[in-house]
């Protein structure tokens, strides 16, 4: 696991890991994006991105996963609204 489990766009070239087909119909078109705007899909996107590049590995659970990316955005902050 790399030390910075959370690197921001630069790290993966400004591309999204995992949610890169959208949804069909306007309404899961507005929820898809939502959520993507929001960061609700990032653990999703973590999992898809660990079990791509690293299969067979084990993937932090859903609480660890948001404890570490809070922890991480604490210690290296960058431009966010709140």
């Amino acid at each position: 696991m790399s030390s910075t489990p959370f690197p921001g766009p630069s790290a993966t070239g400004g591309r999204s890991c995992g949610s890169a087909r959208r949804p069909s119909g306007w309404w899961a078109t507005v929820r898809w994006y939502v959520r993507g705007v929001m960061g609700e899909d990032a653990y999703e996107t973590y999992v898809a991105h660990r079990q791509a590049t690293h299969p067979g590995e084990p993937v932090m659970s859903e609480r660890d996963y948001w404890r570490a990316r809070n922890d991480w955005q604490d210690k290296n902050p960058q431009g966010r609204c709140c």
